[in-house]
């Protein structure tokens, strides 16, 4: 029996503000579509936040033994600045300032955004489609919100009719804001003239001849709007309705409200069931900005070489300080709570090192079973994972007790605590046993040392073939030899 029938989820649905137990459309099967980067500069710190967040989701599902449909899109068309109507499109700002074609861009960005997530052991999404692959997907649907009625063209650009659709819709049940306010927060701005109305937003933008990224439609060339691309995308992949769409809690409005409107509007049918988003990420105290030079990016986190941090951290000791707080919380990004972080993974990651030597004794002092549920309840309200930490902090110090004497497992105990405790800090935190990995890494070093002497001395008798025989074969494995007068060093490839 598959773990989810045993478990039942909780999941904070942003569209009704409550906690609501978590039923998939298909039994046994779970679609989930994460608005993706806009691929015009290195990856965001807020943004890996989110998709960090969603990783441990993707995982946790996984886990319970469910099939699991992850769309997670590539945003390589751009679009404009500040995300509105009018301004430079992202990508091709960035083309003009480097002297690169567009889609130079978009694979630089796009390699960087995925060294990224793989240093921080992201699992890859099932299906990651690009919004230039998926064109013709979004002209037909802004087809059908025109013969809807919910759209109209005006000089070769198509825009959204906000005010129409809400008369029989609204436009609003995701972010609870109202169209009267919009109205009267409205300003007229410089280049709206073509709309009906300033809330309206765009479908298709028609490219002046400037423009580097276009491409033809029935309404003359031009390039997509930014919300009908995850429209296009998302329901391609899952569906017309599908279980869950993930993003930052500042995609809410206008982002993920229009895409509501565009799925209704075209087919009549709101497009998921549970709206999930994350909340910002800060750094001391304050929201991180290019602007005011409070900004800190992956790398620069990951190498130390930056004015925030007195260290460099490690992948997953990032991973375990974004677990220790609620998806839905802001988090703010200090060293004095990355060095707590630290201290924290190590201690777990011992007593996980240590439970590989413990033995069984006659009788358990702890009921793991209960302790191995509260696992789950942490994770299936609203996936806890503070209060799973909570739990294997528990464990530890259990362990503790153990090495010392002070408390006993029996042998089922004593392994469902081992399988538990893996399964939760490795599958599921997606976090990685440093210790071990350095450990594995020692040996290595230690066994190409000794091909290294065993080569010097066969070059020492002259025995050639030998010492070129190791060196070939050390090299068909990835491991390349390198001679120089301070002796012989290797490399891995």
């Amino acid at each position: 029996m598959p773990l989810y029938e045993s478990q039942n989820i909780k999941i904070y649905n942003s569209l009704s503000g409550e906690k609501e137990l978590f039923q998939p459309i298909s039994s046994g099967h779970v679609g989930m579509y994460v608005c993706g980067p806009t691929v015009y500069s290195n990856v965001h710190l807020g943004n890996v936040r989110t998709f960090m967040s969603f990783d441990m989701i993707y995982r946790y599902f996984r886990h319970l033994g469910f099939k699991v449909r992850y769309v997670r899109n590539i945003t390589d068309a751009g679009h404009l600045e500040n995300d509105a109507d009018e301004g430079e499109d992202k990508i091709s700002k960035k083309a003009r300032l480097e002297q690169l074609e567009p889609m130079e861009v978009v694979q630089r960005y796009t390699v960087d955004f995925h060294k990224v997530l793989d240093t921080l052991n992201f699992l890859p999404p099932s299906i990651e489609p690009t919004a230039t692959g998926h064109l013709i997907e979004q002209i037909e649907i802004i087809k059908m919100i025109i013969d809807n009625g919910f759209a109209y063209v005006v000089n070769g650009s198509v825009y959204f009719d906000v005010h129409k659709y809400n008369e029989t819709h609204d436009y609003g049940v995701l972010s609870k804001r109202k169209l009267e306010d919009l109205i009267n927060n409205s300003r007229e701005l410089q280049g709206q003239g073509d709309k009906k109305n300033p809330q309206d937003f765009a479908l298709w933008k028609k490219a002046d001849s400037k423009h580097i990224m276009k491409w033809p439609s029935p309404w003359g060339e031009g390039f997509p709007g930014w919300h009908i691309e995850c429209t296009a995308m998302s329901t391609k992949y899952l569906g017309e309705n599908f279980d869950i769409h993930g993003g930052g809690i500042d995609l809410k409005f206008p982002h993920h409200e229009s895409e509501i409107a565009q799925n209704v509007a075209a087919r009549g049918i709101a497009p998921v069931n549970y709206w999930i988003h994350t909340n910002m990420l800060h750094l001391n105290g304050q929201r991180m900005a290019k602007s005011t030079g409070n900004t800190v990016n992956p790398d620069e986190l990951l190498s130390g070489k930056n004015k925030f941090f007195t260290k460099a951290y490690a992948p997953s000791v990032i991973r375990f300080f974004n677990a220790q707080s609620s998806y839905r919380s802001i988090l703010d990004l200090t060293d004095d709570g990355l060095l707590a972080s630290e201290k924290g993974f190590n201690r777990l990651m011992e007593a996980i090192n240590i439970l590989d030597s413990l033995n069984s004794g006659n009788s358990s002092t702890f009921d793991v079973s209960e302790w191995r549920q509260k696992c789950y309840d942490a994770m299936n309200d609203d996936f806890n994972s503070p209060i799973l930490i909570a739990h294997l902090f528990e464990a530890t110090k259990l362990v503790n007790q153990i090495k010392d004497n002070k408390a006993s497992l029996n042998s089922d105990d004593l392994e469902l605590l081992k399988k538990t405790m893996n399964d939760f800090t490795f599958d599921v935190l997606g976090l990685v046993n440093v210790a071990k990995e350095d450990s594995s890494a020692d040996k290595l070093a230690g066994a190409v040392e000794i091909l290294i002497e065993l080569r010097n001395q066969a070059r020492q008798n002259k025995d050639f073939a030998l010492s070129d025989k190791i060196r070939d074969d050390l090299a068909e494995v990835g491991i390349q030899l390198k001679d120089s007068r301070e002796g012989t060093t290797f490399t891995t490839k």
